[in-house]
């Protein structure tokens, strides 16, 4: 069982959930400043968790499980669903006469549920990063506790660093049980005898799906800033042309550098490429994402596509690591997207002495054209969306051309940019574990890696 300590409060009922989640985040005072993954249940703890992540200076979304309901009294909990269709029981499931047709077919259901909710709450954006870092898990309250199992049971799959699970108020037998799933419980009050969650509250009004929606996209809505981070800072890179902004982030011993090459109509703020930023800043990797073109080139359009102009730029950002202290060291990865991947293949031919790997999500590869292809002599991924049929063909062709050089790893059912539920968390674990696996080569074999 996990260490867990109840924090006496100056009375019970709370005025409402926004004086139950200032009092929730005074407790948790020892996670601020380490940017932790702050997860709410929705609906009921998502006003809670916006409040706890930003006194701990956190981001924010929400862990979507449902509960499962008794036969003869849906209010009776016998068990949850997660999002990933995995059914957690209570020990009470086969007394309540809920046998095994019943638990499919109420478990289908919320998982329907769960899929609307998602759409609905994100809105297409990807799942934060869950791996290497502090997750807090919370809930306006614990009753029987089988939704906060599940949700505990969810976010353990995803390997973070350290699980929290924080209450305001619980049942001292359901608390117990929950602090065996999570490495720390804080939880305020645990009244004996235990009665519904909403009684320990003065306020405790319904919160509505808009409501949640609208908390999520008050730190969502735009790409998250990499400024809240140690070791990040934004950079300007000087080419012949233009100068160019971006966003460098560089974790504790670096173990590479990986420069983003967008894709059309994109930036370095793009949503994907942070989101697969973000998962490689937590395995060590340090990253540098900036945009290929001035806002006027891009306004112009013809630019995007020029793969020569994008490669000179990307080229120049190479260059560029050369006189910061901390990255001419560095070994270089390129990650490029759509026309993106062209410019980061054609760097890749020019520089194989100072590129070690590249990686290319629903790239574009043909437009470096075949001579590209030939010579880049680089080992590169190559990830499509099973869905994305004609980008999948482009890809196969140009893993023809590159030989052994490259390698093709299909997403079961996704589209081109990812945005099924678990694709993109995909895309970035490949990519991730291809970077780390060449850099580690590189090292042993004592490839070239400076310029």
């Amino acid at each position: 069982m996990s260490p867990f300590h109840t924090h006496a409060v100056a009375h019970l009922p709370f005025e409402d959930r926004s004086e139950a989640a200032r009092r929730l985040g005074d407790a948790l005072v020892q996670y601020r400043g380490q940017h932790p993954l702050v997860l709410a249940i929705p609906r009921g703890a998502v006003p809670i968790g916006r409040i706890v992540a930003d006194m701990l200076g956190g981001e924010f979304d929400v862990v979507l499980v449902h509960k499962l309901g008794a036969p003869t009294n849906p209010e009776l909990a016998i068990g949850a669903v997660d999002e990933r269709g995995t059914v957690l029981l209570n020990e009470n499931a086969a007394w309540t006469g809920a046998d095994d047709a019943y638990i499919r077919r109420t478990a289908q259901q919320q998982l329907e549920l769960i899929d609307e909710r998602r759409l609905r709450y994100r809105a297409g954006r990807p799942a934060p990063v869950v791996e290497g870092r502090t997750v807090i898990v919370l809930d306006d309250g614990l009753a029987t506790g089988a939704t906060m199992v599940a949700a505990l049971g969810a976010v353990r799959a995803q390997r973070p660093a350290r699980l929290v699970c924080a209450v305001p108020v619980a049942a001292r037998e359901s608390l117990a049980e929950v602090a065996r799933l999570a490495d720390f419980t804080v939880c305020l009050a645990t009244p004996s005898p235990f009665h519904a969650v909403g009684l320990y509250y003065r306020d405790f009004s319904e919160v509505s799906d808009g409501q949640v929606a609208a908390l999520l996209s008050a730190t969502t809505g735009a790409p998250p800033p990499l400024s809240h981070m140690a070791g990040a800072r934004a950079v300007r890179i000087a080419t012949e042309e233009a100068v160019l902004d971006g966003d460098l982030m560089v974790p504790p011993s670096p173990r590479g550098l990986i420069l983003f090459a967008h894709g059309s109509g994109s930036s370095r703020h793009s949503p994907r490429n942070r989101f697969v930023a973000q998962v490689l800043n937590h395995r060590g990797l340090a990253t540098l994402l900036f945009d290929l073109l001035t806002p006027v080139e891009d306004a112009e359009g013809h630019a995007r596509f020029d793969i020569a102009l994008l490669a000179q730029r990307l080229s120049a950002a190479l260059q560029w690591t050369r006189n910061e202290a901390g990255l001419k060291d560095l070994g270089i990865g390129l990650f490029g997207a759509s026309s993106g991947s062209a410019a980061a293949l054609a760097v890749a031919a020019m520089r194989p002495d100072r590129v070690v790997a590249v990686v290319s999500r629903g790239g574009c590869p043909d437009l470096a054209g075949g001579w590209v292809l030939a010579h880049a002599h680089t080992p590169t991924l190559l990830i499509v969306g099973g869905a994305d049929e004609e980008v999948l063909k482009i890809n196969r062709t140009a893993q023809a051309l590159m030989g052994h050089w490259a390698e093709l790893v299909v997403v079961p059912g996704a589209t081109h940019l990812f945005e099924e539920p678990g694709a993109l968390e995909e895309v970035a674990t490949h990519a991730a574990n291809w970077f780390a696996r060449h850099f580690r080569n590189a090292a042993t074999t004592g490839s070239a890696v400076t310029l």
